[in-house]
């Protein structure tokens, strides 16, 4: 059966982890609507495309400007079955949004499937939601997963982890272990 999924994003997003998820959820038959705060459905957010090149920390360039479908000022989370949180610099100021704290704290307190990226940990942390479960992020949001009571899950950069509602995974080449997971989270079967 489709699930009806909220994707949070913002300008500044990582790329890979808004138009991956974006598509394949679509892909096998969900409904995912992308919003942001301030900004209404045909309206764009620029994102970034986060590479790994052998630097002390990861690169930025300019990424896609990303199409939102829906307006996150109609948004009610109890109309959501699942959330996705992609990383980027977005989740940054997006954590500074009591509403859009609220909305992460819906799906956990309903315990909705709910899968963050990169990133996307630092608005769990911000949304208190974090206390006691463990939670994979970009190795530098792991100190703030730590301070928000949660467990830092230390995995390689292309695994992913779940535990109960959550699924999380430090950075894109994490994808499809990511949302094989989440897929899981929401009982989609695909069969070959």
């Amino acid at each position: 059966m489709p699930k009806k999924i909220l994707m949070i994003v913002g300008d500044f997003g990582e790329d890979y982890e808004i138009m991956v998820p974006f598509q394949a959820l679509i892909a096998v038959g969900h409904r995912v609507d992308a919003v942001c705060p301030d900004k209404k459905a045909g309206e764009k957010i620029a994102t970034a495309i986060h590479d790994f090149e052998g630097h002390q920390t990861y690169t930025e360039k300019p990424g896609h400007n990303f199409m939102l479908n829906a307006s996150f000022a109609e948004v009610k989370a109890e109309d959501y079955d699942a959330l996705v949180v992609p990383g980027g610099r977005a989740p940054e100021y997006l954590r500074l949004n009591a509403k859009v704290l609220d909305v992460v704290r819906h799906f956990f307190a309903a315990n909705k499937p709910v899968a963050a990226i990169c990133h996307g940990a630092q608005l769990l942390a911000a949304a208190g939601v974090l206390e006691g479960r463990k939670c994979s992020a970009y190795p530098a949001c792991g100190p703030e997963v730590t301070l928000a009571k949660g467990t830092y899950a230390d995995i390689p950069v292309d695994a992913a982890v779940t535990e109960g509602n959550l699924v999380s995974a430090p950075a894109w080449p994490a994808h499809p272990s990511w949302l094989a997971q989440f897929l899981a989270l929401l009982g989609t079967k695909i069969t070959h």
